[in-house]
């Protein structure tokens, strides 16, 4: 009974704007202050994740908040790692700015490639999205070889992507993959070390998109 008592009696459309309440004022317990222009997207990282290690470990290149809204009002396209961080992606609000979303990962033409070169699929949707004819913001969530990927293509051809939103999780190369696009000039949004995720970088898409069309 006494656990009972603990419940908060929510509404549905409340239960979002309760817990950034809760995020705001454990992060004012901690002692720590978000930039005004990065809050709300390091906000929704934490949300979605439940981890406020994120508060210290998003980083953000210069203005990179404000070039990304800009690329996405402009109609920049999406391109994810996983169909999984393109499920999570608000694409009725991406449509609303002009943009699409796209995951390549389970093209048939991808499958075939990699097996044939002997790279993961990653590489090669990377490669596929960057005949995109317009601007893209990378969301990589999962593969740090797709970061790998857009940094080699940086380096070797006559292009850029747009953005990187750079947020893989996991234990081989994901470090030294952030640290590759962190020294490019390619604009980015990236976590540094190990933690991240298909659902993280979905929530950096959103709260891009939602601070554009809500």
């Amino acid at each position: 009974m006494e656990l009972k008592s603990k419940i908060e009696c929510l509404l549905p459309e409340e239960i979002e704007t309760r817990s950034f309440e809760i995020i705001t004022e454990e992060l004012r317990k901690r002692g720590i202050s978000l930039p005004a222009e990065q809050e709300m997207i390091t906000k929704r990282v934490i949300h979605t994740s439940a981890d406020f290690d994120y508060a210290n470990t998003m980083t953000y290149s210069k203005d990179a908040v404000f070039i990304a809204k800009e690329l996405l009002k402009n109609g920049a396209d999406i391109v994810t790692d996983t169909n999984m961080a393109l499920s999570g992606i608000n694409k009725k609000a991406l449509a609303k700015l002009g943009g699409q979303a796209h995951c390549f990962m389970a093209d048939e033409d991808v499958a075939r490639i990699a097996k044939k070169r002997g790279v993961t699929r990653a590489v090669v949707s990377m490669e596929k999205a960057a005949d995109i004819e317009r601007p893209v913001i990378f969301a990589v969530g999962n593969a740090p070889t797709a970061l790998i990927q857009l940094y080699e293509m940086i380096q070797e051809i006559n292009w850029r992507p747009a953005f990187v939103i750079g947020v893989p999780v996991g234990f081989v190369n994901v470090e030294v993959a952030k640290e590759l696009i962190m020294e490019t000039e390619v604009p980015y949004i990236i976590n540094r070390g190990r933690k991240g995720g298909s659902n993280v970088a979905a929530a950096i898409c959103n709260a891009l998109l939602y601070e554009l069309t809500r």
